[in-house]
């Protein structure tokens, strides 16, 4: 929230149920535009707040001329006085990373958190528990970027990138379409880009230089799915485990891949094949999905109608022939002993 337009935008959010007294937010509009002007900020934000047990946590964060420049972030707990936080570093990250619940709401508290390390003493190697102390102070600014990272998104055409270099405020942004504002893609994440630097030429032929130059929500995939995924891949998944035509990689339909749940029904409406013959079992799972599954006559059926199908459309066909030339056979003068 942008601190000239905080009473207005604090007025849309608390529309979940979550807002803030009048006296803060007098106080939020008053000390935000002294902040911009002491600290000589272009732009001033206010992140939030978070919840702790004796009192919460305002941040505000400040932005120079050039937007995707780091962010200097500051918390108050009055929403008077502010206090300036220091940037998150690895050795932050990997102690905070440990400590969970809720905040106390004292920036001075500490925390404690057992670990074991290994100590040498002559030619004797043992482990030893240390107790290592991390400040709530410390586990705020982990938090405030973790979180920055993962859900600070801006619509498409907020920001443009001139070519010198930096980027500025779009001021002929007036908000996206009710199409594009479906789409994913028109969404990126407020930061530096991570995945933009990996694509290839090819990919980045149709994306526009001035706009498109963070990384697109398009291709997220939440954590929990990607966990999921790669949990079920090496253990779980359709080619490692059937044993069906080996460990060809499309063999995946989308309750391996993690994109669904195995079903135990016949037709699997929910799933979505990804191997070569997709339209023609649209709705159905591999083997592996159904061995999972509850065992019966439709498990059976359906493991029979993936093996064939797996043969292709010229097999399937030389067979149907085969067998309607031999029912002829079987069935016709010669079986019954007659001579031609």
């Amino acid at each position: 929230m942008d601190a000239e337009s905080l009473l207005l935008s604090l007025e849309l959010a608390s529309g979940s149920g979550q807002g803030l007294s009048p006296d803060r937010r007098a106080s939020l509009l008053t000390s935000l535009l002294l902040v911009k002007r002491d600290y000589r900020y272009d732009r001033v934000l206010f992140w939030g707040r978070i919840l702790g047990l004796v009192a919460d946590y305002y941040i505000a964060q400040g932005l120079s001329e050039d937007q995707l420049a780091p962010r200097k972030t500051l918390y108050s707990l009055n929403c008077t006085e502010w206090s300036l936080l220091p940037p998150a570093t690895e050795e932050m990250v990997a102690q905070s990373s440990v400590v969970k619940g809720r905040f106390m709401g004292d920036p001075s508290y500490e925390y404690e958190h057992i670990e074991l390390q290994k100590v040498n003493e002559g030619e004797k190697v043992f482990e030893e528990e240390v107790v290592i102390q991390i400040k709530e102070e410390t586990r705020l600014v982990y938090v405030i970027d973790q979180i920055d990272k993962a859900v600070a998104i801006i619509p498409r055409g907020a920001l443009f990138k001139t070519p010198f270099g930096p980027t500025h405020v779009n001021r002929t942004f007036e908000g996206l379409s009710l199409s594009e504002a479906k789409k994913l893609s028109s969404y990126f994440h407020f930061r530096e880009p991570v995945e933009l630097k990996n694509k290839t030429l090819l990919e980045k032929a149709d994306l526009d230089p001035s706009l498109d130059f963070m990384d697109s929500l398009e291709h997220d995939v939440p954590k929990d799915e990607e966990t999921e995924a790669q949990r079920l891949k090496p253990k779980d998944a359709g080619p490692g485990v059937s044993r069906w035509r080996g460990a060809t990689p499309w063999w995946y339909c989308a309750a391996c891949s993690g994109q669904a749940s195995p079903s135990i029904m016949l037709p699997a409406p929910g799933t979505m094949a990804t191997s070569m013959w997709a339209l023609v079992r649209r709705t159905w799972t591999c083997p592996s999905c159904y061995r999972r599954g509850q065992p019966g006559f439709l498990k059976s059926l359906n493991m029979i109608f993936l093996s064939f199908s797996e043969l292709g459309l010229v097999v399937l066909s030389y067979l149907l022939i085969s067998i309607i030339v031999w029912f002829q056979v079987l069935t016709g003068p010669l079986s019954q002993g007659t001579h031609l």
